[in-house]
Parts: C-alpha cells; sequence; structure tokens
C-alpha cells in the first residue's frame, strides 16, 4: 500500500485551518502537518450584509499558502469547505467564484446540516461515548445536535456565534449585565424554536470547537491538571459557571494573564461561554465533555471512507492504528503476547475481582507494549510510556490512558508508585496495585515468547497449591529459554498476584 495524503481546509468564520492527513506504506493514518490563519470573516461583514474585497484577497492569499504547503508534501487530494461566514453572505456567489478563480480550489460550501454532520462524525470517532448532546460554537453558528446509540437523532444550525455575538452585543469583549441579558434572551428565544432540545434531561453537552477548547484549557491550568490533553476532558457545570463570572469581571489587559487562554480569544471567549451555558441550561445537561476531534476529522473521515465512515469500535481501531504507525516491532511476537495475556486474564480473573473495563486494559496495553523500540530498545518501555500518553487513544478516559501506558511499561511497584505521584489524582494507591496486577500479567505473557518464535502452540493454565501451573501442551523445542525467564518473573509475580508461576516441560497430547 503506497502513501496517501489527504489536505482538508476548513474556512470558518474565526479562522482558516489546514490538516494534512497521511496513511502510511502500513496502512495507519495520522496528521503531517497543519497550519491555522484567524480570520474573523463573521467581524468583516458590512452593513450589506457582504463579505469585502480586501477580506476576500486575504482569504485567497492564505488558500494559496495551504496549497503550497499541499503541494509540498505532494498531496493528492485537497478538500476545502466553507461554512457559517461565506454561506450567510449576501454575496457569497462572487466570493466562491473569485476564490475558485484566484486559488484553483473547488469550495464546498456546507450547510447548517452537513457541518452538524462532519462535526459528529470527527467527534463520535474519537469517544466512546452512546448519548449525548454535540455543540460546536464557530464564529457565525452554533450546531447542536442530539445523538442515541451513536447515532445522530437531530441536528440544527443556529445563526449566530461568539464571533458575530460579540460584534452584537459586546463591547470589545465585555457582557455588561444588560448585554448579558440581552445576549442570553436571544439565544433562549432562538433555540426554543427546537423544542427537541429540551427533552432529553440528564445527557453529556459534548463541545468541539475553539470556545470549548479554549474553556477545558483554562479550567486544567486552574486546577493545574496532570496529564496533558484536552480531548475527553470532563468540565462540571458549576465550575464553567464560575470560570465565566471570572471571565466577564476582566478587562483584556487582565484576561491575557489568564492561564491557557490564547490571545486570539481574548474578546470572544466571552459570548462563547454565554452561548454555551444558555443551551447547557435549555438542555437540563449532567456536564460538559471537552473534544478535541471535529469538523475536520469528520471530513477525512468521509473522505477516506465513503462507504462506512463512522466506526464501530472506536479504541480497537485506535489502539491498531497507533500500533501501525510503528511497524519496527515485532508484529508476530506481539499478537502472541496479547493472545496470551488475555488468556492468563481470563482464567485469573475468576481469583481476583477486577474493574469491568480491565480487560480492555490489558488488550490495549499488550497491544502496544513494544511500541517504543520504534525509538530505542534500551529502556523501551520509559518510550513506550511516553507514546502512548502522548497519542491519540481515542474511547480511553484520562485516567484509562495513564493506566494502560503505566501497564503496557510496567517494570516494578516502585515505578508504579513514582508514575501515580505525578500523576495524582487521576492515579491513587488501588491503582499502583492495579496497574502491579495487569502489568505483572503483561511481563508473564512476555516472557512466555521471550524467543519471540512463538514456540508455545497451546498452553493450559491451572491455579493449584500457591502455584500457577503453565502446561504448553502443543511446543516447539524445550522451552528453556521461556522456563527461565518465568523463573526469573517468578519472585516479582508472586509478591503481587500470592501466585509462583511454573512453566513445565512442554507435554504431547
Amino acid at each position: 500500500m503506497t502513501e496517501q495524503r489527504i489536505g482538508i481546509i476548513d474556512i470558518g468564520s474565526n479562522s482558516i485551518r489546514l490538516v494534512i492527513y497521511e496513511r502510511t506504506g502500513n496502512g495507519a493514518h495520522r496528521v503531517i502537518d497543519g497550519s491555522k490563519r484567524a480570520a474573523r470573516l463573521s467581524e468583516q461583514i458590512d452593513e450589506q450584509g457582504n463579505i469585502p474585497v480586501l477580506a476576500v484577497r486575504e482569504l485567497v492569499d492564505t488558500l494559496n499558502h495551504f496549497r503550497l504547503i499541499c503541494a509540498h508534501h505532494r498531496t493528492a487530494l485537497i478538500r476545502a469547505v466553507a461554512t457559517a461566514a461565506i454561506r450567510n453572505a449576501g454575496n457569497r456567489k462572487e466570493v466562491l467564484l473569485q476564490i475558485e478563480s484566484d486559488t484553483s480550489l473547488r469550495i464546498e460550501l456546507l450547510s447548517g446540516e452537513e457541518e452538524a454532520g462532519y462535526g459528529f462524525l470527527g467527534m463520535i470517532n474519537s469517544m466512546d461515548v452512546k448519548d449525548g448532546f454535540l455543540i460546536d460554537i464557530g464564529g457565525g453558528s452554533t450546531e447542536v445536535s442530539l445523538f442515541r446509540d451513536r447515532s445522530l437523532v437531530q441536528s440544527v444550525s443556529f445563526p449566530f456565534g461568539s464571533v458575530s455575538l460579540t460584534r452584537r452585543f459586546g463591547s470589545k469583549g465585555l457582557l455588561e449585565g444588560d448585554e448579558l441579558r440581552e445576549l442570553e434572551a436571544y439565544v433562549q428565544e432562538t433555540a426554543a424554536r427546537e423544542p427537541w432540545i429540551g427533552e432529553s434531561p440528564g445527557l453529556p453537552l459534548i463541545g468541539v470547537g475553539g470556545t470549548v477548547r479554549a474553556l477545558g484549557k483554562i479550567h486544567q491550568a486552574k486546577l493545574k491538571y496532570t496529564f496533558q490533553s484536552n480531548h475527553n476532558y470532563p468540565i462540571p457545570g458549576q465550575d464553567v459557571n464560575g470560570l465565566f463570572d471570572q471571565l466577564r469581571k476582566l478587562p483584556l489587559n487582565k484576561r491575557r494573564q489568564v492561564p491557557g487562554l490564547s490571545k486570539d480569544r481574548l474578546d470572544i471567549i466571552v459570548p462563547g461561554i454565554a452561548i454555551l451555558r444558555v443551551l447547557y441550561s435549555m438542555m437540563q445537561a449532567e456536564h460538559y465533555i471537552v473534544c478535541g476531534s471535529g469538523l475536520r476529522d469528520g471530513l477525512f473521515f468521509a473522505t477516506r471512507f465513503p462507504e462506512q465512515p463512522r466506526l464501530d469500535d472506536v479504541l480497537s481501531y485506535s489502539v491498531n492504528n497507533l500500533a501501525a504507525l510503528h511497524p519496527e516491532v515485532p508484529r508476530q511476537h506481539v499478537t502472541h503476547v496479547n493472545q496470551t495475556a488475555l488468556l492468563l486474564f481470563d482464567q485469573l480473573q475468576h481469583h481476583h475481582p477486577f474493574p469491568d473495563r480491565a480487560r480492555l486494559w490489558v488488550d490495549t496495553a499488550s497491544i502496544l507494549f513494544r511500541i517504543g523500540t520504534s525509538i530505542d530498545y534500551n529502556d523501551y518501555t520509559k518510550h513506550t510510556f511516553y507514546l502512548m500518553i502522548n497519542s491519540h487513544i481515542y474511547g480511553l478516559s484520562h485516567r484509562e490512558t495513564l493506566l494502560c501506558s503505566a501497564i503496557a511499561s510496567y517494570k516494578s511497584k516502585n515505578r508504579a508508585k513514582q508514575l501515580a505521584s505525578v500523576y495524582k489524582p487521576l492515579l491513587d494507591e488501588a491503582d499502583v496495585a492495579l496497574i502491579g496486577m495487569l502489568g505483572t500479567l503483561l511481563q508473564l505473557a512476555v516472557a512466555l515468547d521471550r524467543s519471540e518464535t512463538q514456540s508455545i502452540g497451546r498452553l493450559e493454565i491451572e491455579v493449584s497449591d500457591g502455584k500457577l501451573v503453565l502446561q504448553a501442551v502443543r511446543a516447539e523445542g524445550s522451552l528453556a529459554v521461556e522456563r527461565q525467564e518465568v523463573s526469573a518473573l517468578a519472585g516479582e509475580f508472586k509478591k503481587v498476584w500470592g501466585l509462583t508461576p511454573v512453566l513445565l516441560p512442554p507435554a504431547y497430547r
């Protein structure tokens, strides 16, 4: 399979973004480049509702710059879409013709429903969530969707966003009492035309786009959050209210000092959160969740997999994609270790109660435990941990990502304790014990194929008299290397499990 690259350009109301995706020769997908330019197109629309000539020229310059980046990467396909700012402009036809003439790019003008659909696809392919609301607050529009059983049920695009409402109600990004009440009344009155928004209380409100991501970064900075990821990050409703009150009172020069808030959102962050709060209240939502994926990711999946763009199993796809990004890893060995680790878990879970998703964690860790060798074989476990916590393993919470990474890179209980101390309060003492048990289980699975020859064809497991008896029913050779490795691990395994693993000589029956 040859390398293939797709460029996605999103002409939004607040910014213009490029992302280049690559399919590697090993079948994995990754982002290899990206760029962002501020636009504020909604802010530049004149009194007649048109986008002025100067703004179009600047847009053309940006798109031609993006085309050069795509050409540098030999991008085979560029898909460029425009959303609310151009969609709502009175001179949209002229603007699109001018852009296409000066850039040779065909621009897809997305409807509000299409924009919501691609945003939903990007979100649902990056999160293990069954039911909820989705919101995307852009510069000139806000898309709201309801999904059930991972399928889109309702969606609507409202003709307001953080930039347009800042222009209409805000005075240099500030919302005084009367202005805030007018903004909230306008949003509520407009949204009330869609009664389904208030008919599914108790669901999470998942947010994509710049407003919600900025909110997540501010919240994490305030808490001194120890995990460096914004995706799949939950925020309680009362915390959002507190941050909103804090930000609203600050003049722009003071907002610059707020950790986590970028300078290009200083004036639009408060109106953006105001929109969010009104809709959250109308939905009677349970809590907020920040989603790092969205429209561009949805466009990628729809372009790359047009027959079936929605993933059935987000975690499995994500883990296998990450594994495929590291082709240096001995695939047959890893597959054998994965099967053995799950077999051991299935046998031993009868002797110890584990959390419901523990088997998923063992599965994930045993597929990815060797990816660190792509950096350096020596001390590869350290590199595995780093790669796992800094990669997109979708379908896991932050705590689960840390657990899987610690299990995959497990060396000792002391090291697990050190990790837990770094990532408090996400990991606690109970997690250290869990990491120790599942980490040593994975180490045992590795020891059982230490020669990396998959010599054990079938393994029978029995717990008897304080021993974990491992009987290779079908095997090639004497398994001397594997028996030596199991013996070396036996002391550590017994400390954690209270069982001494013993690999018997091969039996043939």
